[in-house]
């Protein structure tokens, strides 16, 4: 089996689709099980009342359910033990109170309603092939079984490196039912990082997307003492190595392995253990091994696609955006394995263009965009415009007024539109979603970094609305969430329902640090006991670090991260983020801002303009299109970055000024004025290392790359 194989049907017979069914309690060699849902008198957030008992002699493979819940025995509700189970945060009544699922109950719920519905679709040669829920099950079980074979152990991780893929899917699944820890390593990590975070999970097997990948592995092989083989999910090996597997070759590896002796290990496994790593970005430090149980995720799966009212079998989507990042795993493997979606695999250049076309294709039924994605698509159609003729201006901008008052009136719950809302919608509206690729788009999200409200009204003004989510790894992914029944631009929505939102040492304007509570809160950080209870406190709230306030109808707003505040050498504490997002909304060719200015007399700013990037995603030295128009408009011609630095373009200079001059005309306090700025030579990058993989400003990273510039603000 080649291995682009593993989409195709040609095997579909050859693996049972689950052992014999059966309802009720469940029993392995160890345990029995009891389900207890309908005990509503337990205490709010305690699980201890999971009854376990023994099970006396040896009893053959248990025939697999999807019927029972399945706990493991636990007094605390965090670990940072990978073998140790916790309590979860039980309510007991509504969604709080459903029973735990383990990742495999709820896989295999969906392959007996769902098995011949379509649920993988990646491009083979052009053309889409599709696996159905039925297939995806088997080369799951198929893939676990071949980890087993290569000396998978249990709770030791199985990292996949690569871009999203129905391998990436297989592998990751199949690991959970093998026993494993699926772990995800960003594309962009250096052969180090990939070395610290494989040996932080103690892979026993690395699963890679090609050569390029595999090469970072390979040099430091030697550093992994718990590795046991690699697997190369694309293409053929440039070398056959030693324990280097394709994935036609690992897929067979496991066929002396006994589907007795899967179903076994799956039905031992309990909704209460750790099943998944997602590792933070590390800004501030090593990354750190969020661990999630498998409640975490099928409770929060559930409870996110309830409260966006995803129907089953009906909905499809893109995916694009890193497996690594828990906003895109959540979204993309595991809501959609709950739904019975369909997930469609863009290119591996989605990024750096082809993600239009694939949008265009799928037509998915909703769409999940970093901020810089739609940052992204508003560039391009502000570019396309500029190039409009005159009389098609005339009605972008007529249609756009006409928008952006039907969104307010929408999002303020009046039904009613302004007069000429059916032409606009005829004449632009529904040619900018067909263009897009968003026209069966019930739903647009955004979440992972802070969004601007020019772009959010931009989308407003062609009738479409950006729904923001706010969330953490630590967390499950969203916390709260907004939608088309509830929200306000600039506002990362109401906590999910079954959750509980408090914030802790509110100020007078009711500012304080945002803390979760729910079935969605993390287990703990792996193998780092003081780490996780900083995070979490004594009686189990989860300190996010970022403060929030809520407005008079419970919708929950970011005011800024607690580590990210500027205090100034006066004491004034600034949250950089509105300022640098306020300067970003007044001179449009300022592509990135950074506030600095802690523990100084004053705050001062770092800019880059708006380039083009090369085929890698690097930053060149090329204005965008606007930002070239921009230039023209203030009567300067340039088409690079380095022309104006270099000559320091006065018309460009003095319009950043008066950019600066209209912030600080709004700011609270003379402290808050933003006194010095400059202009750096290159745009922060993923690649630069100025932004982490979902474009989040790295902020520690950025002012140690440019602590010359910084200090000639304050030497002076």
């Amino acid at each position: 089996m080649s291995s682009d194989e593993c989409i195709s049907q040609s095997d579909s017979k050859e693996i049972p689709v689950s052992g014999n069914n059966s309802q009720g309690s469940s029993k392995t060699g160890e345990y029995q099980t009891v389900n207890l849902h309908d005990s509503k008198d337990q205490p709010n957030g305690d699980c201890s009342f999971s009854v376990m008992k023994r099970n006396t002699g040896n009893n053959p493979a248990i025939p697999l359910t999807t019927g029972g819940v399945r706990l493991a025995p636990a007094q605390e509700l965090w670990s940072a033990a990978r073998d140790k189970p916790v309590k979860l945060r039980m309510e007991t009544s509504g969604l709080g109170s459903e029973p735990p699922m383990t990742i495999h109950q709820m896989f295999l719920g969906t392959v007996q309603k769902y098995g011949d519905y379509p649920a993988l679709r990646a491009k083979k040669e052009g053309t889409w092939v599709t696996l159905t829920y039925k297939e995806y099950y088997q080369h799951a079980r198929a893939a676990a079984k071949s980890f087993l074979s290569l000396g998978l152990e249990r709770f030791h991780g199985v990292g996949i490196l690569g871009f999203n893929s129905p391998e990436w899917f297989i592998a990751d699944v199949g690991c959970i039912l093998a026993g494993g820890l699926a772990t995800g390593i960003y594309t962009t990590n250096s052969p180090e990082a990939c070395q610290y975070v494989a040996d932080n999970c103690e892979a026993n097997v690395l699963v890679v997307e090609n050569n390029k990948q595999l090469i970072k592995i390979l040099q430091v092989r030697d550093q992994l003492p718990h590795l046991k083989a690699i697997v190369q999910y694309k293409g053929e090996l440039e070398q056959k190595l030693p324990n280097v597997y394709t994935w036609a070759e690992f897929m067979k590896l496991g066929e002396s392995v006994s589907e007795a002796e899967l179903d076994a290990l799956i039905d031992s496994q309990k909704a209460n253990e750790c099943c998944t790593l997602i590792y933070t970005s590390g800004t501030t430090g090593n990354p750190k091994g969020v661990m999630l149980s498998q409640d975490n995720i099928t409770w929060t799966a559930t409870a996110a696609g309830l409260m966006t009212n995803l129907n089953m079998a009906e909905e499809e989507i893109v995916s694009y955006l890193p497996l690594s990042h828990v906003a895109a795993q959540v979204h993309d493997m595991w809501i959609c394995m709950r739904f019975a979606a369909i997930t469609n695999f863009a290119e591996p250049d989605a990024l750096k263009g082809s993600l239009a076309n694939t949008l265009r294709d799928v037509r998915p039924t909703s769409f999940l965009g970093v901020p810089r994605v739609w940052e992204k698509m508003q560039e391009a159609m502000k570019s396309a415009g500029a190039k409009s003729s005159v009389t098609k201006k005339k009605i972008g901008d007529w249609a756009k007024g006409i928008g952006l008052q039907a969104s307010y009136n929408a999002m303020n719950g009046d039904s009613s539109v302004p007069w000429g809302f059916t032409l606009a919608n005829a004449l632009v509206f529904k040619n900018v979603r067909k263009a897009l690729g968003l026209d069966r788009c019930k739903a647009c999200y955004t979440g992972a970094a802070p969004i601007t409200k020019d772009t959010l009204e931009y989308f407003m003004s062609l009738y479409i609305t950006i729904f923001e989510l706010y969330g953490m790894s630590e967390s499950t992914g969203p916390h709260s969430v907004s939608c088309a029944e509830g929200y306000h631009i600039m506002s990362c929505g109401k906590v999910l329902t079954g959750c509980k939102t408090k914030l802790d040492k509110p100020d007078t304007d009711g500012t304080g640090e945002i803390c979760f509570w729910g079935r969605h809160v993390f287990m703990g950080y792996l193998n780092m006991p003081d780490k996780t209870e900083e995070a979490l406190d004594a009686d189990g709230w989860l300190h996010s670090g970022d403060l929030g306030k809520h407005d008079k109808d419970d919708f929950l707003y970011i005011t800024g991260r607690i580590k990210e505040l500027i205090i100034t050498a006066g004491g004034e504490n600034v949250p950089p983020v509105p300022i640098e997002d306020a300067l970003k909304e007044e001179v449009s060719i300022v592509s990135n801002a950074m506030l600095v200015g802690d523990k100084k007399k004053f705050l001062s700013m770092l800019l880059t303009l708006k380039c083009n990037v090369d085929d890698n995603g690097d930053p060149t030295d090329e204005l965008t299109p606007l930002a070239v128009e921009f230039c023209r408009q203030h009567g300067v011609i340039a088409s690079k970055v380095s022309e104006i630095i270099n000559k320091k373009e006065p018309a460009i200079y003095k319009v950043i000024q008066e950019g600066i001059d209209c912030v600080n005309a709004n700011a609270t306090s003379n402290a808050q004025r933003v006194q010095k700025w400059t202009i750096l030579s290159r745009d922060f990058s993923v690649s630069g290392g100025e932004l982490g993989p979902t474009m989040k400003l790295k902020r520690p990273v950025v002012s140690k790359m440019y602590q010359e510039e910084i200090n000639k603000f304050y030497s002076e």
